[in-house]
């Protein structure tokens, strides 16, 4: 009888075992790394970077002698031709700002290429996982390479609608 109920026993907890195991981590890095279509957008997307970058030294360091230029003549400018000066350095300096922001700022040059060459790579890698998840029917899939963030979790799972309801929320 004891053997009977620790087969029992036994036959119960290797199914909850097994039922446990609806989880999986990811390193879409790692994943990222090994596949050449990311490193071609990633050496694309540097160039890029570089190539505008070098645009914006050049601006800079024109804008940065034409202040040296400023300073060393202030003291012989009339205050009509100061103030002309200080003008054009105020609009070129305006301009360095406007192209920097333009090349590198929130959805600008940079992060429009990056969508178009990196995207449709990392779309492919969340299509792949998400065919994994449903196909060994995880639960979740975690990313472990910029900290834990879920990537895919099974909608069934989802109870936001439950807490909403709870919240009197409709």
């Amino acid at each position: 009888m004891k053997k009977i109920f620790l087969l029992s026993c036994f036959v119960l907890a290797a199914t909850f075992a097994v039922n446990a195991q609806r989880y999986a981590i990811v390193d879409t890095k790692y994943i990222l790394d090994k596949i050449p279509e990311y490193k071609e957008a990633q050496v694309k997307l540097d160039q890029f970077s570089e190539q505008w970058q070098k645009e914006i030294d050049t601006k800079q360091s024109a804008l940065d002698k034409m202040y040296k230029d400023y300073e060393a003549e202030q003291v012989m400018l009339s205050e009509d031709l100061r103030k002309k000066r200080e003008d054009e350095i105020f609009v070129r300096e305006k301009e360095v700002r406007d192209l920097q922001r333009k090349r590198f700022g929130f959805e600008g040059d940079l992060f429009k290429k990056r969508q178009e060459l990196v995207k449709p790579v990392q779309d492919k890698v969340y299509a792949a996982i998400q065919k994994i998840a449903v196909a060994r029917m995880y639960d979740f899939i975690l990313d472990k390479s910029e900290g834990i963030t879920v990537i895919f979790a099974d909608p069934k799972l989802d109870k936001s609608e439950d807490v909403l309801k709870e919240l009197g929320v409709k």
